[in-house]
């Protein structure tokens, strides 16, 4: 067993995503909004990584991403820069809509050899099922960028479950009291907050503790939300076969305007039969550069709470980790640890929720796969 500075110390390395041996690929980004110019981009250059060329639906945007972020080539259109054959890697950060489409011209390209989608890879399973089979059809590595993966606070907590050091796991939450900026694209669809925001939520549930039996969901309007939207509010719990319970209630009303006070949090807790474990997640503060955390207690650690520390952040450094296993999966012929076909199923634990609000009953996953 470890001591408790011992353990600490794991949990803390458990946060550094695992570059590949190879950096240098060259990356063409498609899109320049607010998640490629401020997170992935930044994120790639303190990783060492190679974005080369940049195109987006305005040319003046692109162009201004490129000098902020030294990318020597800028292209009119995406359809030209998915051509480009010394390209090695697409990524994209478009609406998901639009991604199919996308998919569909980048896995032409002979010597593309990856494509990094953006989350949600697809408004429905079908879009999900096909960009899974665009890859295999074409032999390419399509990963998805469910980044809430690489949050610090989650790679350790991964990594204390992974040990048992928690024991069976009883019970698991998420409460976010939180106000997303819902990106345009999201108005012209009736789903909202899951898709927008909640499938953080539904991946890491994934990602932490396997697929559910069933899922239960309820939701109600946001008002601060004019636009016309099934769920604003919503809670949503899986039921696995061991028992455990997982549930996340994301409050994106959160706060009645000025001038009230604000009280924003993400806050996680997850209790087991051996310890438990709680934490924050740090994006509600962005810009401001706060940390996730994280602190646990177990029988093997009596009497005590044990906290890793870590500097990095969630928005940006945690999307070093999602193009790393891209990078890594290209270079050992492996599937990206967020693989296309893996996300068919988090897009299906989504439609489950919709399911459960439309039919006001608890539904199977296999109903929808």
């Amino acid at each position: 067993m470890y001591t408790a500075e011992e353990i600490k110390k794991v949990l803390e390395d458990a946060t550094i995503p695992q570059l590949p041996e190879k950096k240098d690929f060259r990356i063409g980004c498609i899109g320049s909004g607010f998640i490629m110019r401020d997170c992935h981009l930044v994120s790639y250059r303190n990783a060492g990584f190679n974005p080369v060329a940049i195109a987006s639906r305005t040319k003046a945007h692109a162009e201004e991403v490129a000098e902020m972020h030294a990318i020597p080539v800028v292209y009119d259109t995406w359809q030209e820069l998915v051509k480009d054959e010394t390209l090695d890697i697409i990524d994209i950060a478009y609406p998901p809509d639009c991604q199919p489409e996308i998919v569909r011209e980048a896995v032409k390209n002979p010597n593309v050899k990856g494509i990094l989608c953006q989350k949600p890879v697809a408004m429905d399973l079908a879009g999900a099922k096909e960009i899974a089979a665009l890859g295999e059809q074409y032999g390419k590595k399509i990963a998805i960028n469910s980044n809430m993966r690489y949050d610090q606070s989650m790679r350790a907590l991964k990594k204390l479950l992974d040990m048992k050091e928690l024991g069976e796991i009883v019970v698991a939450t998420i409460e976010m009291r939180a106000i997303p900026h819902w990106q345009t694209f999201l108005t012209e669809y009736d789903k909202l907050e899951i898709f927008g925001m909640g499938i953080h939520h539904v991946d890491s549930f994934r990602y932490l503790f396997g697929d559910p039996e069933s899922i239960t969901c309820v939701c109600r309007t946001d008002p601060r939300s004019k636009f016309p939207h099934v769920d604003g509010i919503t809670q949503y719990t899986f039921h696995y076969a061991d028992g455990l319970m997982a549930t996340s209630l994301d409050d994106v009303w959160a706060w009645p305007e000025e001038p009230c006070e604000k009280d924003i949090y993400i806050k996680w807790r997850v209790e087991g039969t051996e310890g438990m474990a709680e934490g924050t997640i740090g994006w509600p503060f962005y810009p401001d550069p706060v940390p996730s955390t994280l602190r646990f207690t177990s029988k093997n650690y009596p009497n005590q709470w044990i906290t890793p520390e870590w500097n990095t952040v969630w928005f940006p450094d945690a999307f070093q980790g999602t193009m790393a296993s891209l990078m890594r999966a290209i270079e050992t012929d492996t599937e990206p640890e967020i693989s296309a076909k893996d996300n068919i199923i988090t897009i299906a634990c989504v439609e489950t929720c919709y399911k459960s609000i439309a039919e006001k009953r608890t539904v199977e996953l296999k109903e929808l796969l």
